[in-house]
């Protein structure tokens, strides 16, 4: 693959990282709970599960697993379930009353939730698809394929830590650890909100 469709498939992957969502909100609780560890470690099972759906996406499997419709809608439930169960545990814990002790839990806590909020979501193995249909030819060679698999990968695990390990100190995340309830409440919402959005959109 060219040098400037390397480029091209970097800052499309860079764009589609930074652009914020479910993803982002919990890497971002995860070092508010458990400081930069939890966050990083959070951002790293991120990151694997993006570089599976995006060895998936690129080998064509994709194509089958919405040609499976079972399949498919048996993931997408998956995901809207975990959705809704990280967002009951942060309305729970937004209404727990007394001091909350910040550093709560480890990175392996970390590493799972931020792996099973990726490997759960089907709308990035949507994106991937979208995003490598345009980079993808007959002549790629296999080298080519599990380099564009782990340029994504890269490029979103490691967005995700290097946010974990700015805000991790700082007096912002001081500031967000004092409000934690709030942030919890906050993030709760959110992610309610968009596992109903989804299920509506499956639905209809």
């Amino acid at each position: 693959m060219a040098f400037d469709a390397w480029i091209e498939l970097a800052v499309v992957c860079t764009l589609g990282a930074i652009s914020p969502g479910p993803s982002f909100a919990v890497v971002l609780r995860n070092t508010v709970v458990g400081g930069k560890k939890r966050g990083v470690m959070c951002g790293l099972g991120h990151g694997i599960g993006f570089t599976i759906y995006a060895g998936i996406a690129i080998s064509g499997l994709s194509i089958l697993i919405e040609a499976d419709k079972t399949a498919f809608t048996i993931l997408q439930y998956a995901g809207l379930f975990f959705l809704g169960f990280v967002a009951t545990q942060m309305l729970i814990a937004s209404r727990t009353p007394g001091h909350v002790t910040a550093h709560e839990g480890g990175g392996r806590r970390g590493f799972g939730e931020g792996f099973l909020i990726a490997f759960l979501n089907p709308k990035i193995l949507v994106f991937l698809t979208a995003v490598f249909s345009q980079f993808i030819s007959t002549d790629l060679s296999t080298t080519d394929q599990v380099g564009m698999a782990l340029l994504a990968g890269f490029i979103d695990g490691g967005w995700y830590m290097f946010v974990a390990m700015m805000l991790a100190g700082t007096p912002l995340i001081e500031k967000l650890q004092q409000r934690r309830h709030h942030i919890d409440a906050l993030i709760g919402v959110m992610l309610m909100l968009t596992a109903i959005i989804l299920l509506v959109s499956i639905l209809t």
